[in-house]
């Protein structure tokens, strides 16, 4: 029996820099995805316990030549939590299909809705897992704007994500080293809460295998004394990790067993992918690449299904080699191993399901 996790980092004044393909240095995520999280997470564990241990833990894991086989543990990508009041909010991604008793006619709040990229827990269960959709929410996301609102969904957080952290460009020089010509660029730098209220990210663990778990604890701490994303010699990145059980509000999400759907809370890829699985889905593409830590090579780009994507039959996931050609010191692994939980949808809408 699987035993769940939530993993907490807290940045405290640290800033942090996660980059995405295709955003440029200038700008940074406002978190890290699932891939990224494990490749960082296994590279740690590579330096801490050596090849052969890291090698024996992703021999756990199914690839394209073993797909059959389960893996240790899964992870979702990180997402923000936010600590106001006296209590802790947990966002989670919408997920890509409407939820049960969503009306038809939504034309006065469509937008409002479609803008709510993230839930807080609390709404994220009512609407996928509960009752689903009231005439409560209609009337709230009917307002304009609707956080101006003093009804539930503004009382719970729904309308807040973006109080958690702050984006900036901070100025860098770089000095060449034949020239020693100065060259002025930006980076972006996302700053979470850390004052009155604070804020950072959060993961949720599915170990499967514990055997792994206080060496993954022990990598996860160091990783945090090093720091994750980029500009880390500039002491980007840093966090204390802490380690919690379960809550009841998590729990029955994990363990709810009347949802006929899956969304993923990570990224996820499969080369057996087919029309039949990808039969009444909801879902974005995100294309993964980035640089060979250490080294100034690409990985080879790979395009996986994004968080929040939603499907029928049960996604599991796999590595994927993502190694260049021309690369021949160690096999080089993307996780698309997905970790989801099930919900309830609303079967028939009257236009396609708009991300």
């Amino acid at each position: 029996m699987s035993v769940w996790k939530l993993v907490k980092l807290n940045f405290g004044r640290s800033p942090a820099h996660f980059g995405e393909v295709g955003i440029g240095i200038e700008e940074t995520s406002d978190r890290v995805r699932s891939d990224s999280l494990f490749s960082a997470w296994i590279s740690v564990y590579a330096r801490l316990f050596g090849k052969q241990e890291v090698e024996d833990l992703l021999q756990e894991f199914p690839t394209k030549e073993k797909p059959q086989i389960k893996p240790p543990f899964r992870i979702s990508s990180t997402f923000i939590y936010r600590e106001t009041e006296g209590k802790t909010i947990y966002y989670l991604p919408r997920p890509l299909k409407f939820p049960i008793n969503y009306p038809d006619d939504d034309i006065k709040f469509f937008k409002n809705y479609k803008n709510l990229k993230f839930l807080p827990l609390e709404v994220w269960q009512r609407w996928y897992q509960g009752e689903g959709f009231t005439k409560n929410d209609v009337d709230e996301l009917s307002e304009s704007p609707p956080e101006q609102s003093n009804q539930l969904l503004k009382d719970i957080g729904t309308f807040d994500y973006k109080k958690a952290y702050k984006l900036a460009q901070v100025p860098k020089i770089a000095v060449d080293r034949v020239t020693r010509a100065a060259n002025l660029y930006h980076t972006g730098l996302v700053q979470f809460a850390w004052e009155k209220d604070t804020a950072g990210l959060y993961f949720i663990l599915e170990l499967v295998d514990e055997k792994f778990t206080n060496k993954l604890q022990a990598a996860l701490h160091l990783l945090g004394e090093e720091g994750i994303g980029g500009e880390r010699s500039s002491g980007a990145g840093r966090f204390e990790a802490q380690w919690l059980d379960l809550e009841d509000d998590w729990q029955k999400l994990v363990n709810f067993s009347d949802g006929e759907y899956h969304t993923i809370l990570s990224l996820f890829w499969d080369f057996r992918i087919s029309s039949d699985f990808l039969n009444n889905t909801s879902y974005e593409i995100q294309e993964r690449g980035g640089w060979i830590a250490g080294n100034q090579q690409r990985r080879q780009m790979v395009r996986m299904f994004s968080e929040g994507s939603v499907f029928q039959t049960l996604p599991k996931g796999m590595l994927v080699d993502v190694t260049p050609r021309d690369f021949k010191k160690h096999t080089i692994y993307r996780s698309g191993i997905s970790l989801s939980l099930p919900i309830k949808v609303k079967e028939t809408i009257n236009h396609a399901d708009v991300p």
